[in-house]
């Protein structure tokens, strides 16, 4: 379901513009259109909304060099388009993310429970491939829960001198690697077998 594109700041920059001129303005339209498309997610049952709708404001940005002229309307509209789009791709992708917490519950066969583990072996490898900065970046964004969870990304972000939404797009460009990272891993095991 995602694309391995890096997005560059250039492209993040031309879609707060085609959000609204006045750069308070579009980063405000920006956080409440991510926090709808997150609602959007929780609502229809996606384990990894977050990223979900990061994905969707990703491919939104792949686009707009192509709609930005001919685009009639709340831009906000476009991005529930596209989220439509990639929810129908997530329920039919088989396969969970590579960072979301996996608990095997009693009814897990052992071949699943040992597919579990090969994940969190070639995960912890991945990590360990990291330059230690953006391995305690992931270590920290990815730590706690719910509101702490919240409050614990603001100070990530505020102690790294960025903006939250800087902090998203690094810990995206980084799963992405470690998710190809994973799946390289998991088939070198697959062939060694």
């Amino acid at each position: 379901m995602r694309k391995e594109r890096v997005m560059t700041e250039e492209e993040f920059n031309a879609l707060l513009d085609w959000l609204d001129p006045d750069r308070d303005q579009a980063g405000e339209k920006y956080e409440i259109i991510r926090r709808r498309l997150i609602r959007i997610f929780i609502s229809r049952g996606c384990n990894d909304a977050e990223e979900i709708a990061d994905e969707t404001i990703n491919r939104v940005m792949l686009r707009l060099p192509e709609i930005r002229e001919s685009y009639v309307g709340d831009p906000a509209l476009y991005f529930y388009g596209v989220a439509h789009k990639v929810y129908l791709e997530y329920r039919r992708k088989p396969v969970p993310s590579v960072i979301q917490r996996e608990i095997p519950d009693h009814s897990t066969s052992f071949i699943d429970f040992d597919e579990t583990e090969r994940r969190h072996e070639c995960l912890g490898k991945c990590m360990l491939q990291l330059p230690k900065d953006q391995r305690e970046m992931m270590l920290q964004y990815y730590a706690d829960d719910k509101r702490a969870k919240i409050d614990h990304r603001k100070e990530l972000a505020e102690n790294r001198g960025i903006t939250l939404n800087a902090l998203r797009i690094c810990v995206y460009r980084i799963r992405l690697m470690l998710e190809k990272c994973v799946r390289n891993c998991l088939e070198q095991q697959m062939a060694e077998r």
